[in-house]
């Protein structure tokens, strides 16, 4: 099955610092990019350019896209009005952003994004961002459901983003009251299969992998996938430095915060017994969050 972003020109935006394996089981993957640097600041023109056509395949089925492929203006109107008013939500970049890493990054195709269920700007659906399915090298599959949380502090957007993953995976919120989890969140891709331009034997395959039965051998297991935004500093000193040594410096800070981070991510899969699910973090730092944030927003939904 294709991944539904065709090409790979949204990583072209950013600059990959390093993937980190969190435990020994290489179950827990962290992956660390930042913006690339122009003038001692992050390109967010260019990352807003580089949003403009993953937001529709993000936002829009196959189908819808297959149905006005050859009219653009259209596709795109239809696909800004699935987005929230930029000024009103803060989450949707970082869910758009989770998407793009899961296809491009770690070429696992999307499923199903809760976006495409949004029926007006001011409708919100609740649980897991989107689902993406793996195929992993000893054959088996995994589905990710995706988590993201784009937070000032990045201790705080972790551990955000490993309590909402806890309740989902409990069907149950933070005062013990039951919601939507798991096993909603895998009734949602089946009902909406119709809505997918999947051929008969993609439709069979998808079904297997959310439902196996006890005559398959395909071996399913449920993974969480994350994007967490945070905010950082770059001085009014560092500014003043020569382009490549304020590219240095910030990337030595960023590289610090983050390895200062581990060990709280293992305390929450731990503290939430969540030790059983493979994790595939995705981390990115914004100066002045909240004004970039609805940047980008506005750039891509208007």
């Amino acid at each position: 099955m294709k991944r539904s972003i065709a090409d790979f020109d949204f990583l072209d935006s950013f600059e990959h610092l390093g993937s980190h394996e969190l435990d020994t089981n290489c179950k827990n993957k962290l992956d660390l990019f930042i913006l690339k640097m122009n003038s001692n600041d992050f390109d967010y023109i260019s990352l807003k350019e580089k949003l403009l056509d993953p937001m529709i395949d993000f936002s829009l089925s196959r189908k819808v896209r297959e149905k006005y492929a050859d009219k653009p203006g259209t596709l795109a109107a239809k696909a800004r009005e699935k987005f929230v008013e930029y000024v009103n939500n803060k989450g949707e970049l970082g869910e758009l952003l989770l998407y793009c890493f899961l296809e491009t990054h770690l070429k696992a195709p999307k499923l199903l994004s809760k976006l495409e269920l949004k029926t007006s700007t001011s409708h919100y659906v609740n649980g897991s961002d989107g689902v993406h399915f793996l195929k992993l090298v000893d054959g088996g599959y995994q589905l990710i459901f995706g988590e993201s949380k784009t937070i000032k502090g990045l201790t705080a957007a972790i551990t955000d983003a490993f309590k909402s993953i806890s309740e989902f995976k409990s069907c149950t919120n933070s005062k013990g009251n039951k919601k939507s989890g798991l096993p909603y969140e895998k009734g949602l891709i089946s009902d909406h299969l119709e809505k997918e331009t999947f051929s008969e034997e993609e439709r069979q395959f998808v079904e297997r992998i959310i439902y196996p039965n006890r005559n398959d051998d395909i071996e399913v297991d449920d993974a969480f996938g994350i994007f967490v935004g945070y905010e950082i500093t770059v001085s009014g000193d560092d500014k003043k430095l020569s382009n490549k040594d304020c590219r240095i410096k910030v990337k030595e800070q960023i590289n610090t915060e983050i390895k200062s981070s581990f060990a709280h991510v293992i305390k929450k899969i731990e503290e939430y017994d969540l030790c059983g699910h493979n994790f595939y973090i995705y981390v990115l730092p914004f100066t002045d969050l909240n004004k970039n944030r609805s940047l980008i927003q506005e750039g891509i939904s208007k």
